[in-house]
């Protein structure tokens, strides 16, 4: 199978492309391995966690479409990955463009987002926040 051009609706004129299988499967293990330390790591510092761990959910979710699952971890191995556009350590701006990433990914694939994976991602966050309090405590 070949890499192939999803065009996408997100004003800019930008086409996604969705990888090859081999390039998915690796995103998939890098976010797997990777992805809920990060996310503990900066629960202070990201604005846009209930997006991410809807994204994480679906992207997870065994009934969610090659295509929607693809763009998903590809936007999540980018919040994953430690070297981006702008480091993640900047204050401020640090999470800006994995912010712009995760907004285009989630845009492009928004209805294969159940309302199951929101549930998810609420309570999961939540979950988060309270063990963090309890740790801290």
């Amino acid at each position: 199978m070949t890499a192939s051009s999803v065009s996408s609706s997100l004003g800019t004129g930008t086409a996604l492309t969705v990888s090859a299988p081999d390039r998915v499967e690796r995103d998939e293990r890098l976010v797997r391995r990777r992805f809920w330390q990060k996310l503990r790591a900066n629960l202070h510092r990201v604005p846009f966690l209930e997006e991410l761990l809807a994204a994480y959910f679906c992207a997870t979710d065994p009934a969610t479409p090659y295509r929607a699952k693809a763009i998903l971890l590809a936007a999540l191995a980018y919040f994953v990955l430690p070297v981006d556009a702008v480091p993640d350590w900047l204050l401020i701006a640090g999470f800006t463009d994995d912010a712009a990433v995760l907004a285009a990914a989630v845009q492009t694939v928004r209805t294969n987002l159940t309302p199951g994976h929101w549930l998810r991602a609420k309570e999961a966050l939540r979950a988060e926040k309270s063990g963090e309090t309890e740790s801290a405590g």
